[in-house]
């Protein structure tokens, strides 16, 4: 979970001096306690650090002022250990430009009952507390996630964790440049969108890059490098050994692929992206050094790396995928750009082929991924070309896209179910094969009525409520799809958003 190193979650508990200075240094002592068993339970990513009690205006201001300049800090987690007026936040409140956690919970866990009296009442107010705090964040229109359940509950903490991932990821794509090689393809408007829009909104760059830049960087590789390259590919990926023939055409087409992923590398390193797209009418000047083909292992290897991939000039893709990577670093199961390719059409278990040309992420495969050489039949270089060859896993998982519906980006989430393939001897790529929840009729149809891409970003780690802790820190609509969708239900969810972001768009 190295991603998260240099991150840290700011715990700011409410109360004021009415009850005493005694009361206020047993505040200070549980806060303590509590942060120190949230960081040792193992479960939270990001390291919780404990800023101190917060007894009025100007301490609430200071502390949310000292989060916004902070770099290390990726959000602010609230608890009201007594009654914290909340009119004392609301200076505060309105500068936090970070993302904002309520925690209602309580130090101890049941009440004491023969014991408890009104030192104890007044001290322990988390129930009243939290309820004025929850007034006015809900009064300033503050987007916030609200979590309930007693601290050293495993599944409080594992939702404090999801929000701590997200944040974290949020903060990533803050400063995140998405390098374009070429422009959108063949006038697709799905994958398009407004750039200025979703720095304002989301938080990356993105650039285009002109193919002949890259070139220069692929024209410098040393070939010693290239083939030290060669040699971790036939050692980390199933081969035949016929491969290895320095002779052969596939051991060139091996050799121009590890070139071409040692220039991307080189460039993206040097001009500070975390994620590129491609195309693949626009590969360079082959008579100048340019790509024989796409590079499709290199993108492969990339993204299995955390770099941001969307084909075709899929910016939006690119840098979704970038922060699905961040988000389930530390998880076990993998993620990956995908692409619906093809249906299948069988009754209960009509499914579709997710592929793509060649671009899809090792993390997700079911075994050892096989590097292979084969023709491809598109785009301005028809030629053999070097991939790594797999399946799936088996399993559940969530699949996202964002989509720009002109006044707004809208999230678009699916559950489904990845399930086992059929041999597919004559198409030697990458492949999963999924039904969107709740059927294959209902969720690809929900999908279209959305407005949803070909390509998406699927994780079998994460849940459907990272992305709705993502639209919330976001401020973007989501929508979601899974087993209880109805096409009635949610073509009226369709409409109802859509005429609260024209009324809201008009009020503001």
């Amino acid at each position: 979970m190295k991603a998260f190193e240099n991150f840290e979650i700011w715990f700011v508990t409410g109360a004021q001096l009415l009850y005493g200075g005694d009361a206020v240094v047993a505040v200070d002592a549980h806060s303590k306690e509590m942060v120190a068993g949230l960081n040792q339970s193992g479960r939270i990513p990001v390291k919780i650090v404990y800023k101190g009690t917060a007894n009025s205006s100007k301490e609430v201001e200071a502390v949310m002022k000292a989060a916004n300049n902070d770099d290390k800090c990726v959000g602010i987690i609230t608890w009201m250990h007594t009654f914290s007026p909340a009119k004392m936040w609301i200076h505060g409140l309105q500068q936090l430009r970070k993302p904002l956690m309520h925690l209602h919970t309580q130090y101890n866990e049941e009440i004491p009952w023969n014991t408890m009296d009104m030192d104890f009442m007044n001290l322990n107010q988390s129930a009243h507390g939290d309820r004025e705090f929850g007034h006015i964040c809900a009064r300033m229109r503050l987007r916030r996630k609200v979590v309930v359940g007693y601290w050293k509950d495993a599944s409080t903490q594992d939702r404090i964790a999801v929000w701590a991932r997200v944040s974290a990821a949020w903060a990533d794509s803050q400063d995140m440049l998405i390098l374009r090689f070429g422009d959108q393809m063949n006038n697709v408007a799905v994958t398009d969108g407004d750039k200025v829009e979703a720095e304002q909104r989301l938080g990356y760059h993105v650039d285009y890059c002109p193919v002949s830049e890259l070139m220069e960087y692929h024209k410098k590789i040393e070939p010693a490098a290239v083939d030290a390259l060669v040699a971790e590919y036939f050692k980390a990926y199933d081969h035949s050994k016929e491969l290895e023939d320095k002779q052969t055409e596939a051991y060139t087409k091996v050799w121009n692929a590890a070139k071409a992923e040692l220039a991307l590398r080189a460039i993206l390193k040097d001009k500070g992206a975390k994620g590129f797209t491609t195309n693949f009418d626009d590969l360079g000047d082959l008579e100048h050094d340019g790509f024989d083909q796409i590079p499709g292992l290199a993108s492969q290897r990339l993204m299995a790396e955390g770099y941001g991939f969307g084909a075709e000039g899929d910016w939006k893709s690119a840098a979704l995928y970038r922060t699905v990577w961040f988000m389930t670093q530390g998880l076990p199961t993998g993620c990956s750009f995908l692409e619906d390719y093809t249906l299948n059409f069988c009754g209960s278990r009509s499914s579709i082929l997710q592929s793509h040309m060649l671009e899809v992420c090792p993390l997700i495969a079911a075994d050892r991924p096989k590097l292979e050489v084969h023709f491809l039949g598109i785009g301005i270089r028809k030629s053999q070309t070097a991939r790594l060859v797999f399946t799936s896993k088996v399993g559940s998982g969530v699949t996202a896209t964002v989509v720009d519906m002109g006044n707004r980006f809208r999230l678009i989430v699916n559950d489904v179910d990845c399930i086992e393939p059929k041999p597919l001897p004559k198409l030697p790529v990458a492949s999963a094969l999924w039904i969107p929840q709740p059927n294959f009729e209902v969720g690809a149809g929900a999908w279209i009525l959305a407005g949803g891409t070909h390509h998406s970003c699927f994780s079998y780690d994460i849940t459907p409520e990272y992305w709705e802790d993502y639209a919330e820190i976001a401020g973007i609509e989501m929508v979601h799809i899974n087993k209880d969708t109805t096409i009635g239900e949610f073509k009226k969810e369709l409409r109802m958003n859509e005429v609260y972001y024209m009324l809201n768009k008009a009020l503001n």
